[in-house]
């Protein structure tokens, strides 16, 4: 049966390239489990954007002495520019800077305020007395209560996930062009969400939710056993969403509320670009939706608590089944630091490498369930020994032998021994394996399983040596090298979600016509006299030279 499934994917901030951190975090196995989805049938929907507003967007334009909206073009253009060349198959990347954002926004606000699940009330409020000014929460530094983390933000621990208000932090300060200013705290009136009334009832939706990831199932339910406090929604900016209420013309709301609202904004948006302005209500009011949300490790809370408790407190939309968020991608054995340039950014890679040997490293080294790393090293030996000398090299001696010895056409078999009916059955069997872990969102696994056919397939070969066969009994060739060829019709299929360019290759070298994703998760026959082109590798070796050459472009 068809299922309906809504794939939000985490919203970066438009002020900076994607590095490898975003990719292995949100948007590679999002897309990878949308592409499976489509593949099979599914009806999908996945929306992302460019989180235009908040600290970061202006501290970015503050360091660079330029207008924060210039910020934001630059960078969104970067991203669509990135998914494009590694593949993410967004249905929508739009920004939070729309009409439509904005009306959702207020419209979300509107009903919230209405329930009285939004209120106004005093806060301590970080202020700088050295600029004269109130500082957005990212813009405070100071020590975290719960892990001592010494460089925590005002508004969350990157160490330790712990979201933070700044009068939480010790030894607090405002940081600015490398010096320290002092940091004083005063009382200041906002609207705060009501949280705390959401506890037992968030408590009781996660309870049953065995099938999370375990990290993600009780880091939310920890922070709801400590409890949950209001949290304060607006802040002293004069860039982002408006506050619809009078008085606060000199704020904004606060970027955490407005940015997961997205995510309903861009279904909308595109609704309306697909010229059917309803089309969005299926995947966001019908209960038999299935609604994921791929994020890293540090949005969890976003996704698990707050957004739901906005979505509980609203009442008119579906809550999330599923949030199957990674742990951090380290980076040759150090934690990624974009202000240390301790990153590979996704746009100078894809300028100098192929986009489907990143896609398979990442994902047979994702952090689904605690921190993993990158090493060029390690990506150089997957490209050569895993791609190259195991897919890459199946692929091209079994085409190479059809087309050198039956005129470049699928050879008809003969009787099929049992050698040959055991590796048809194993394409089977890893396919159906291969969709129970995608399903599951068990991505790691998922490759790993669609990666054995390769090796089974190569050692029938090593087995039956066609190279010989063909010497001595022509027939006996020809079924060999039919039967690779039908384990070659799998891999084009069970291979399509992680590196989708070189499965559509493959799906060509066979003789095939069309897309991938419009044939379905099924192994078609191949036709007996198919005449397929001319053999190319599949994949290209690296030099070990590229380790040392890339290494020495960090920090």
């Amino acid at each position: 049966m068809t299922q309906r499934i809504f794939i939000g994917v985490a919203w970066p901030y438009a002020n900076g390239p994607a590095h490898l951190g975003h990719l292995a975090g949100a948007y590679l196995p999002a897309d990878v489990f949308a592409r499976f989805n489509r593949i099979i049938g599914n009806e999908v929907l996945m929306v992302s954007g460019s989180d235009c507003h908040g600290a970061p967007i202006t501290m970015r334009a503050d360091a660079e002495g330029i207008q924060a909206v210039d910020v934001v073009e630059k960078f969104h253009q970067s991203f669509l520019d990135t998914w494009k060349r590694l593949g993410v198959s967004f249905d929508l990347f739009t920004t939070t800077m729309t009409d439509i954002h904005q009306k959702t926004t207020h419209e979300l606000w509107e009903s919230l305020w209405e329930k009285g699940y939004l209120y106004e009330s005093s806060m301590k409020v970080a202020y700088s007395p050295s600029f004269d000014r109130f500082l957005p929460d990212r813009y405070v530094r100071g020590t975290c209560p719960h892990c001592e983390y010494t460089d925590a933000r005002g508004d969350q621990c990157d160490n330790c996930g712990v979201i933070l208000d700044p009068i939480d932090l010790k030894d607090l300060a405002y940081i600015r062009d490398g010096e320290r200013y002092p940091v004083e705290i005063r009382d200041s009136n906002h609207i705060f969400l009501k949280l705390s009334a959401f506890q037992d009832q968030l408590l009781t939706w996660i309870e049953p939710n065995d099938f999370w990831r375990p990290n993600v199932r009780n880091f939310s339910k920890g922070i709801l056993i400590e409890g949950l406090k209001d949290r304060a929604v607006t802040r002293n900016l004069d860039w982002g969403i408006s506050v619809p209420i009078e008085g606060y013309e000199d704020r904004r709301i606060y970027v955490w509320f407005e940015a997961v609202i997205g995510y309903l904004s861009a279904s909308i948006e595109w609704a309306q670009l697909s010229g059917d302005e309803n089309a969005w209500r299926p995947f966001w009011q019908e209960s038999s939706t299935r609604a994921y949300y791929f994020v890293g490790k540090d949005n969890i809370p976003f996704h698990t608590i707050i957004w739901p408790a906005m979505l509980m407190g609203n009442g008119d939309y579906i809550l999330p089944y599923d949030v199957p968020a990674n742990e951090f991608l380290n980076l040759e054995g150090r934690q990624l630091s974009t202000s240390r340039n301790w990153a590979v950014w996704a746009p100078d890679y894809l300028d100098r490498f192929d986009p489907d040997p990143l896609r398979y490293h990442l994902i047979s080294n994702l952090p689904e369930t605690g921190d993993s790393d990158f090493s060029w090293a390690d990506y150089v030996r997957s490209n050569n020994d895993e791609l190259v000398a195991t897919f890459g090299n199946l692929v091209h001696r079994t085409l190479t032998q059809i087309y050198r010895n039956f005129d470049g056409k699928i050879p008809h078999p003969g009787r099929l021994s049992e050698e040959d009916t055991e590796l048809i059955r194993k394409c089977e069997e890893i396919k159906e394996k291969v969709a129970s872990s995608l399903q599951r969102v068990r991505l790691r696994e998922a490759l790993d399983i669609a990666m054995s056919l390769s090796r089974e397939a190569n050692r029938y070969l090593d087995q039956r040596a066609p190279w010989k066969q063909i010497k001595e009994d022509s027939l006996s060739a020809a079924t060999t090298l039919y039967t690779a060829a039908y384990a070659l019709m799998t891999l084009r299929v069970v291979m399509y979600p992680f590196v989708p360019f070189s499965a559509q290759k493959l799906h060509e070298l066979l003789g095939q016509f069309g897309e991938i994703q419009d044939i379905g998760w099924v192994i078609e026959d191949i036709i007996p006299g198919t005449n397929i082109p001319k053999p190319e590798p599949l994949f290209i070796k690296l030099d070990d030279s590229v380790i040392e050459e890339m290494v020495s472009k960090l920090g």
